[in-house]
């Protein structure tokens, strides 16, 4: 469906179309005709789906921009997200007269926020906690409000903000419009749904539409210890304008960020440690292409909203697959072309089959590039960064120091010398990858029946020595080494304690005459078990004989029950007997 086809006002269609959006998303073709209808909407839908002009096209709609008064408020979970749907928000109405947005969130100067809610903003974008305090100090009020959205609400549940929520809504008419958009759809949102919505509708994104076909997804399969290298080849292979790389931890992210600086990329890092003013700069390096790659985590990089994003990198993969689907997202925006790679190791197929089947859609395994093939793209993307610089600067400084540099060499080759610099300015030949491949066909050993181990002595033995495994650090989510041996001391101690306890107990029961224990042997007759035992079945009469040559002499006694009556007679040494009934 195409914009100007679902009731649209003109002056709102012409800041569409200067964004270059012609075509609406599915989350867009269900959205806006029933906002602007009027109804609350509850709207499932991951990041990259177009949610902002879902709800932001409507909201502008909505204000009336002659009148200054907060009429419009949307609640996203982080700053970036605020700073970034204002943006899009004022692009969308920047040809409405009139109309001002107004991002607050904190980590900012409240000050300049103050000033642009005096000259009578009609929508504000904000955090949660930047609203509470503007609502305390008297500055932000909602008694012309019409309009309520709530961005990514699960994750401002999850960072804790639902007090927060609640406490914003009931200071809102009730007789507004409420948008709620999520990526999921926990217990909890269903309670603000029935609390602070009215009848709404449930409009819902299928994985099918969330992984759209403008984005193409590959994987390549390296070792660990390979990983940077086959990054930086890829890099160089790609050779991407802006792109995005997600690790699962920002001990990670640094660590790249550091070997890629090192290297010669223009990278900047993106994680929780940074403060407020760090991030800004970072984003805006990023935005203006004076950083062509952005390190990030995913917690650093919730509500991420940039245009123009050409390839995304899984350096790790996520350890939740809706966030592959977050990750991926962020590039194949407006209708351009994106690509999502992922870097794994043999461990890791299973994931990548998992992936598949979650988004619905094929994960292509790719071959790596050799260095032969990365060099002739590296030197001329050296070569047009050159070309550029001869255009655009005064060299004539240098070109006196190459002729002069000539003239005292005599025979030196020019191009020889130029290609000196080109070779020092690629660097050095790093070392060569291992190609792997991710999907092997299985086939059956041969002569191994069923069981495809083989027999124990063809099976290696166990290596000997201290063995090391893993463990999760959860105060910076880093894994770390550590020595079983030392760790099981203790377990180990307790184990021996309880066997010895166990043994005791056996042998105890032994020298009572009892059966220890439950092997299952089943017991002889009881006429070639040593004389004593009186374990007969209740009701039973046991008479002894016990003979001599000369004789014999009968003795009598009772069981603890009465039915039967069982004969013994010592012959020859040994027990014999009979049982009679009685």
């Amino acid at each position: 469906m195409k914009y100007e086809d679902s009731g649209i006002r003109e002056d709102i269609l012409a800041g569409i179309r200067e964004m270059g959006f012609t075509e609406m998303t599915p989350i867009q073709e269900q959205a806006i005709p029933a906002e602007l209808a009027g109804e609350d909407i509850v709207g499932l839908a991951q990041t990259g789906t177009g949610k902002t002009a879902a709800f932001g096209i409507p909201m502008i709609q909505a204000v009336d921009p002659g009148e200054a008064a907060v009429q419009g408020v949307v609640l996203c979970p982080t700053r970036e997200l605020a700073m970034q749907g204002a943006q899009e928000l004022e692009k969308m109405g920047s040809h409405v007269e009139g109309l001002r947005v107004q991002p607050v969130y904190g980590g900012a100067d409240i000050v300049r926020q103050l000033r642009g809610l005096e000259k009578g903003a009609q929508i504000v974008v904000g955090t949660p906690g930047r609203v509470m305090d503007l609502m305390r100090r008297k500055a932000l009020e909602f008694s012309h409000l019409r309009v309520l959205v709530l961005d990514e609400a699960d994750e401002m549940l999850d960072m804790g903000f639902r007090e927060d929520i609640e406490t914003i809504c009931q200071a809102m008419p009730e007789d507004r419009r409420t948008a709620l958009f999520s990526a999921t759809m926990p217990e909890e949102i269903l309670e603000l749904t029935r609390k602070y919505q009215r009848d709404a509708r449930v409009i819902e994104v299928s994985h099918d539409e969330l992984t759209v076909s403008s984005i193409r997804q590959s994987f390549y399969m390296v070792k660990s210890r390979q990983k940077d290298e086959a990054l930086c080849r890829l890099i160089d292979y790609m050779s991407p304008k802006r792109g995005l790389i997600f690790c699962n931890t920002k001990r990670k992210v640094e660590q790249l960020t550091v070997m890629l600086k090192r290297r010669g990329y223009s990278a900047e890092a993106l994680h929780g440690d940074l403060v407020q003013q760090q991030r800004t700069r970072v984003m805006e390096l990023f935005r203006t292409g004076a950083a062509s790659l952005l390190l990030a985590t995913d917690v650093a990089a919730r509500g991420l909203d940039i245009d123009d994003v050409d390839i995304v990198f899984n350096y790790d993969l996520p350890q939740e697959m809706e966030y592959y689907v977050h990750r991926i997202g962020r590039t194949g925006r407006a209708g351009k072309k994106g690509k999502a790679v992922s870097l794994i190791n043999t461990r890791e197929m299973r994931k990548i089959t998992a992936l598949e089947n979650f988004c619905g859609t094929r994960i292509r395994e790719k071959t790596m590039p050799s260095y032969a093939d990365v060099m002739p793209i590296k030197a001329n993307h050296t070569m047009e960064k050159v070309l550029h610089f001869c255009e655009d600067m005064d060299l004539s400084d240098y070109e006196d120091l190459v002729r002069a540099k000539c003239a005292e060499l005599g025979d030196a080759d020019p191009v020889r010398i130029a290609a000196a610099f080109l070779r020092e300015s690629m660097g050095e030949a790093r070392e060569d990858i291992e190609i792997l491949t991710g999907r092997p066909e299985r086939r059956r050993r041969e002569g191994k029946g069923k069981d495809f181990r083989g027999s124990r002595s063809s099976r290696s033995s166990r290596p000997s020595g201290r063995r090391f495994g893993a463990r999760k650090d959860d105060e910076d989510n880093e894994f770390v080494t550590f020595d079983r041996k030392k760790v099981g001391k203790k377990a180990r101690r307790q184990e021996a304690e309880r066997t010895n306890d166990r043994k005791r107990r056996t042998a105890g029961a032994k020298a009572a005459g009892r059966t220890a224990g439950k092997t299952g042997a089943k017991r002889k007759n009881l006429g070639e078990r040593a004389a004593g035992r009186t374990g007969g079945k209740a009701g039973t009469k046991r008479t002894l004989k016990t003979g001599v040559k000369s004789g014999s002499r009968k003795k009598e006694f009772h069981g603890k029950g009465a039915g039967s009556k069982d004969h013994y007679r010592r012959r020859n040494g040994r027990w014999s007997g009979r049982r009679e009934n009685s």
